[in-house]
């Protein structure tokens, strides 16, 4: 049995395509996830941060969080820069350099992202009449969450940090099922009603005041390519002001959605949309067995039902 195992060993490590990956460290993701908790306390410590009531006691916990989070994203991003072939060949004191520079910038586009995000809880609370208040939508709503999550990793993917900001919407996906790409640029104002299945690709473009619905994807027409596609614009461009109905398909990186635009439920959208259109599907027919529908109002044009929510 031991020779058996030893041979197995002996295989797998021969097969492995690079063995210094087998060794070398990486950036951790529980410290990661952790990171990702204390800045969600940064950014809105009167909901996550317990025992700050008073401004001065916040103030003091704010600064004591900042100084352990610069140290721990210092550290992981001091392990996530290697994986970059522009560090690879650096010696240890300057990707350290390198990292406590990249914490430090991070730190300072906090105060904008918190005012993105305040701008999306906005955004929430007066598109959604289910909301109760911008405090449920803080404490309890998955878009709001996985919008966080992005615009924090979205600063660190400009900072061409690799590993991390993926790990990062990753652990947002798993927890919302909604899938941001840390390379995607949002505007403020941005609502995600419901969220679950949501998709945004690497190279989408989204403007202000955009509201989408569950199950939307902003894809790529073809992946085929693979990696000869790398920096090459795939996904769409939606511009400020639209709203994209549940289950709606929009790819390809030249397919621009005009100002204003609706683009109803379960549409398949593969070209630019003018300003100011609204795109609907036709009305699917009903058929009835043993049966038939209620009396009432039925929908009898596009209108009537393309706003699937």
């Amino acid at each position: 049995m031991n020779t058996q195992i030893e041979h197995i060993a002996a295989q797998l490590m021969a097969n492995n395509r690079n063995n210094k990956s087998i060794t070398s460290r990486h950036p951790d993701k529980s410290v990661i996830l952790q990171l990702i908790k204390q800045l969600q306390q940064v950014l809105f410590p009167e909901y996550f941060e317990t025992g700050c009531s008073q401004n001065r006691t916040m103030k003091y916990r704010l600064h004591s969080l900042l100084d352990e989070i610069s140290s721990e994203l210092a550290e992981q991003v001091s392990l996530a820069l290697p994986f970059s072939t522009h560090y690879q060949s650096c010696e240890s004191e300057a990707i350290k350099r390198a990292s406590d520079e990249i914490s430090l910038h991070f730190l300072s586009k906090l105060p904008v992202v918190k005012e993105y995000l305040e701008a999306d809880v906005e955004a929430a609370y007066s598109g959604d009449p289910a909301a109760f208040s911008r405090s449920e939508i803080i404490i309890s709503y998955p878009g709001l969450y996985a919008v966080m999550v992005y615009r924090l990793a979205h600063e660190l993917h400009l900072l061409s940090v690799p590993l991390i900001p993926r790990i990062m919407t990753e652990q947002a996906h798993n927890v919302t099922g909604i899938d941001i790409h840390p390379g995607a640029v949002i505007g403020k104002h941005f609502f995600m009603d419901h969220g679950t299945g949501i998709v945004i690709g690497e190279t989408t473009v989204i403007g202000e005041h955009v509201k989408i619905y569950q199950g939307v994807t902003l894809g790529a027409l073809s992946t085929s390519g693979g990696q000869k596609l790398k920096s090459v614009k795939r996904h769409p461009t939606i511009c400020d002001r639209v709203t994209i109905y549940s289950g709606a398909s929009i790819l390809g990186g030249e397919t621009v959605i005009g100002e204003n635009a609706v683009i109803g439920g379960n549409a398949f959208v593969i070209a630019s949309i003018p300003a100011n259109t609204k795109v609907s599907i036709k009305n699917p027919e009903l058929r009835y067995k043993n049966g038939s529908p209620s009396e009432g109002k039925r929908p009898n044009s596009p209108e009537d039902w393309f706003y699937m929510i």
